[in-house]
Formats: structure tokens, sequence, C-alpha cells
């Protein structure tokens, strides 16, 4: 089975039209929802090390603020496009309904790699994606916070030029901020923690004891080594993940057939999630195919890493044994790979639903900057434990009572939401 030409704007935007065929939404506010609120586009002038000046493209889209002040990551990808940006911001406005946060949803970035960066010119970087966006975001408006290749610092570098522009201390402007700085304690672990609570009910659902089962893991971020890190507290065993070369430009997937070692990859493993292919064979992993981590003979597989990974090309690779796909990057299987997976029995816990972890204490951190009093790391967690089980067992309600599978239960409440706001509001 092969997939239609991947562009993830389009079948994000076909995903929300079969859910607004399902409930039946009037014209306009198909229209209202299908497009984003607001879109900014804005070229920032870096001085490099040497003198040069290089202009960089940055883009901050709004999706929709009905239920709340839009919230959503800056990526820094050389790959970024606007559509894969108007997606992801439509994808977070749903994500933060689904888990029932009082959120829109946004997203935003810059056009580059921060690998060939130093580190003064990803700082100056920063400073001017504030600069150019700074009266149009807020603690009250728009929150960003990381995503892909933004890390700690680069929202602190952020926090500081907003708040430099504005003349105050405003630390529920962005999330992902140190801890100490405005961060929120929990903050690293959320997403990959969220996943695998999400995991962790629906192996309840299936009546499977965690202890029994093994993983596969793509990706080797924040997300995934968080992940396997609950997943090994629940007693679960993983035994391959897989990551991005940059030396080689391309991914490998590392694979011990008794289970990594979580601790011994991290020493290996640099701040992008990258690890050392030599010193991975010096310890005795074994260097795959990048995607060899979807052939694994596993019982749950977590895509950690991009959109378009599960898909028609390599949906039949996936092993009988599979029983649970948790997917903890955003839009990672096609719709393609969706029918097959269904056919076959296949537990898929959506993006929507299994790393919304993230989001949900980003927007703690966001409380606990505009009240400026912080929670200890037990209760953040436990309250992102609260949110996602609760989240998981309506979704798995609808799904029940709807005959349907995990992803179109979990847009049939998002969805619903967002537009009662909208209704309730006067906008349509």
């Amino acid at each position: 089975m092969k997939d239609r030409p991947f562009d993830f704007l389009e079948i994000t935007q076909r995903q929300f039209g079969r859910i607004a065929d399902q409930l039946g939404l009037e014209p306009a506010v198909r229209d209202l929802l299908r497009q984003p609120l607001r879109e900014y586009h804005f070229s920032i002038p870096v001085r490099m090390s040497d003198g040069e000046v290089l202009i960089f493209r940055g883009t901050r889209i709004q999706h929709n603020d009905a239920r709340g002040p839009t919230k959503g990551g800056i990526r820094f990808h050389p790959m970024q496009t606007v559509d894969n940006i108007r997606a992801l911001a439509m994808l977070m406005t749903w994500k933060c309904a689904v888990v029932d946060l009082p959120l829109g949803g946004s997203m935003g970035g810059v056009a580059c790699d921060p690998h060939d960066l130093s580190v003064l010119e990803q700082e100056r970087l920063c400073r001017g994606w504030v600069r150019q966006i700074a009266r149009d975001v807020g603690p009250e408006w728009d929150v960003p916070g990381p995503d892909l290749m933004t890390n700690t610092q680069h929202m602190l570098w952020m926090l500081d030029e907003y708040e430099t522009i504005h003349g105050a201390r405003r630390p529920g402007f962005i999330t992902g901020k140190p801890v100490g700085l405005g961060g929120s304690l929990g903050r690293n672990e959320a997403t990959g923690y969220g996943v695998m609570i999400a995991v962790r009910e629906a192996l309840k659902d299936l009546g499977m004891d965690p202890a029994a089962t093994m993983a596969s893991v793509q990706g080797f971020g924040n997300v995934a080594q968080h992940a396997i890190e609950l997943y090994e507290r629940m007693g679960g065993k993983v035994v391959c993940v897989s990551c991005w070369d940059q030396e080689d430009r391309t991914t490998y997937a590392y694979r011990k057939s008794e289970g990594i070692d979580l601790a011994d990859l991290r020493s290996i493993t640099n701040h992008f999630g990258e690890i050392d292919r030599r010193e991975a064979e010096s310890k005795g992993y074994e260097r795959l195919p990048g995607g060899a981590w979807i052939e694994q003979d596993v019982d749950i597989l977590v895509p950690a890493a991009l959109e378009n990974q599960i898909s028609g090309e390599n949906v039949a690779k996936i092993s009988r044994r599979v029983k649970i796909i948790a997917e903890g990057a955003n839009g990672p299987t096609t719709p393609e790979a969706d029918a097959s997976l269904s056919e076959r029995g296949i537990l898929v816990i959506p993006d929507l639903l299994a790393n919304a972890g993230g989001f949900i204490c980003s927007y703690f951190e966001q409380v606990q900057g505009n009240m400026n009093y912080y929670w200890p790391l037990e209760e953040v967690l436990g309250k992102v434990d609260v949110h996602v089980t609760d989240a998981y067992l309506a979704v798995s309600k609808v799904a029940r009572t709807g005959k349907m599978d995990l992803r179109d239960a979990a847009y049939v409440i998002a969805v619903s939401r967002v537009a009662e706001a909208c209704h309730e509001r006067g906008w349509v």
C-alpha cells in the first residue's frame, strides 16, 4: 500500500473534515476552524560571528483562541515549511482541547539548523525572533515554548528579550525555561511520562502486564528518554532506539536483545539526542539502519521523532506481536498506515493524547509564572498523571460507545469543545 504524496497540512485538514462531517458542523464553523485565525511571517537579520549578516525567515501562526490564549512551540529546523507550522498549530488547538486545558493552539519557528550556528549566533537569532513578534504574543495572548531543536537556554534568551522590550518581569510569557528562572519542575519529564501514562492505561484496557512487555522507540531526545525512563519503572524493557547521526547525516537504530541501558546510552548522547555510534558499538549495541526500529518483535512501538514515520510504505514491516503504538511525536502516522493498523487491531494512542503531557506541564508553568508561586515536583507530575489519565479514560469511553478508534474519539472531543466555545463567544 502506497501513501498519497505526503502533505501534513492536507492530512490534518482531512482528519478535521471527517470529524466535522460526523459532528454535522455548519459551514461557517468548518471554515473558521479549518484555517488559522492569524499568521505572522517575518525576516530576522542576524550578524554572524564572521561579520556577515544572514536573513532568517521566522513564523508564528495562531490557529484558534476561543478557549483561551494560544499555546505552541518554537522549532528551529532547516526543513521547516509554513504549511507544516499551520498543521501543527491546528493540532495544538485539538491537543489543548482534548485534555481540557483553557488554551488554544499556535506554532512557530525559524528555518535554520542550530548545528550550524554558534552559541552567540543562536542567541542573536532567538532575540531577533522575539523582537519581530513581541507585540503579538504574551502571557494573556500567545505563550510560546520549546519544540524541535530548541531548548531551555533558547527560551531564557527569548524571555529576557521580551521582558527588556516590555520593561517588566513576565515569566508567564514563555514556557520551557530553566528551573529557578521561572521554569517548572517536571517540565523535562512531562511529555515522555505522559506517553507512558497513556500506555499504562491502554495496557489496562488490553489486560496486559507492563512488566511482561517490550518496546521499540524511534528517537532519543527528551521525549523518548523520559518515556523509556517511566516505562522501565513500570517494568517494561526497551530493546531498540533510533536517532539521527549528524556526522553521517542519516539515522541509525541501536539494538540490544536483553534491553538497552538507559543511563549508559544517555552518557554517550549529545543535547540533540544523537548517540555516539562508535561508543554505542563498543558497549555491545547492534547498529542497524534507522528504519529498523519499526521492525522489532515487540509489544509497543513509540514513534517519538518526526511526522510521517509510519506510512503505507513501511506499515507491513510492523511485527504481528505489536499491540500498541503510542505517538510520542506529532503526526507520525499517515492515514494510509492508520487504516492498515486499524484492520490489524493495533491500538493507536494518537498524538493529541499521547504527547499532551508536555503541554499540560507547560500550562502549569504558565500558571505558576503568572502567580509567581511554584509547586514541588511530585505535585506537578501528579497533576500531569491525573490530566492524562482523565483524558485517556474520556477518549476511550467515546471510542467504545461510538465504535470508533482512539484517534477519531480524541478528535470528536476536541473539535466539539472548540466549536462550542466559538458558538458561545458568538463568532459563528
